[in-house]
This record gives C-alpha cells, structure tokens and sequence, in this order.
C-alpha cells in the first residue's frame, strides 16, 4: 500500500465564496446554527440564502486482513431509522485536528485504536443549505485498546458493534439497503482505491482543500 496524491485533473472544485454584505445568525443550535447571508452575486444580483453551519466531522473505515470494515448500528433520530455506520464524529473544538479526532472516535464508539492511517475521501453532505464537511480516514492494524471502555450515552448506549465484509457492504449500499453517507461513500471510494491497488491514498496529514470553517460562537452548554 502506498501514499500518493491525485494527479492533476481539469475537474476541480474552486474554493472562494461571494462577497456577504450581511449575515445574522437566526438559529444558535447544541451542534449547528442557522445563519441568514446576503450574497452578492455577478452581475449584480443579490440573493439571501439561510445556511446551517456545521463544525465538521470526521469518519473512520477500519479495514482487517480481511477486508471486513468495522461498524456501527446507530439510531438516527431524524431518519427515524437505525442505520449501519462508519465509526465517526464531530470536531470538538475549533482547530482541532482531524486526525486526532478520528482516532477519539473509533476509539469512543468501538473501544479500538489503529496503527495505520490514510485519508481516504473528503466529502460535503448537503453544500445546497449546508457547509457540513467530513473527511474519512483509512485506518489499518486495529485492535482493542487496552484499558476500560468509554462510558457511551444517548443513541450511543446501546450502539452495537460489528465487522462487516467490504464486497457484502457494497453489495447492500447499491442494492438501496444501506444509507448513511459517511458509509456510503467511504465504502465505495475504499472499492475504487482497492482495484487501483492502494496507490491513490493521500498521507494521513493531507491538506484538506475545503475543510469546515469555525462557527462563530461557542456553543450552549447541555442541561
């Protein structure tokens, strides 16, 4: 397996927004706000989008020698559905390492750590209404950690844990049976990168072209 960065291609996505003449935040959330902005578009044209700004997250597909991909079975509450996922969360704090995260994460939610680590594919969820930005990484040589477990509350719980076989993720995925987005595209880019023979992996300290953008306000504390 080795590290190496894409080539050069004519399809890339340009950084760099449209001038904001105002923004107000109508919505301060646990985890996102709501901010109404004023675009000034070419030619004139001014338009007011609502965007929900979001801190960032990271994910994590854990792959054995086997090719089985470690996974978790959360309840989402707005899907109304219990959906199979990559190990994942959000950046805690503004600046916060992704890498480092990451490795929280699957530690968090699985109770393992890993020794190797790629990034696999970055991705926006929804860029129509929102700047949620994540980044899956590649993580080989897993093992339970030693120690005693995370204390997991919430959804999380109860949340099991399980090793699921690549090919048989995929299979589901495009049978229209599986349908978190972090598993959906870390499974198929971990297929693409696998026929390519691994030779399309960036470093686990890549650059991250459109990473997320701090939120402007801290946010509420839980009761």
């Amino acid at each position: 397996m080795t590290d190496a960065t894409s080539p050069p291609s004519t399809f890339v996505d340009v950084a760099g927004g449209h001038p904001v003449t105002s923004s107000q935040t109508v919505f301060h959330g646990l985890v996102w706000d709501v901010q109404s902005d004023t675009v000034a578009l070419r030619g004139g044209d001014t338009v007011v989008r609502q965007v929900v700004r979001h801190p960032g997250a990271v994910a994590v597909l854990v792959l054995d020698d086997d090719d089985r991909v470690l996974v978790v079975h959360q309840y989402r509450h707005p899907a109304q559905a219990t959906l199979w996922e990559l190990p994942a969360g959000l950046l805690d704090a503004p600046g916060e390492d992704p890498l480092v995260a990451a490795g929280r994460e699957l530690w968090e939610e699985t109770g393992h750590v890993a020794d190797r680590w790629w990034v696999l594919v970055d991705f926006l969820t929804t860029p129509g209404f929102c700047d949620e930005a994540i980044r899956i990484y590649l993580a080989r040589g897993a093992r339970l950690a030693d120690g005693p477990a995370h204390e997991r509350h919430g959804e999380e719980r109860d949340m099991a844990v399980d090793w699921a076989p690549l090919e048989e993720l995929r299979d589901a995925i495009l049978g229209g049976h599986l349908h978190n987005p972090s598993l959906l595209v870390g499974v198929l880019a971990a297929c693409a990168s696998r026929d390519s023979g691994w030779s399309r992996l960036r470093p686990a300290d890549a650059g991250w072209e459109l990473a997320p953008r701090p939120l402007r306000s801290p946010r509420p504390t839980q009761a």
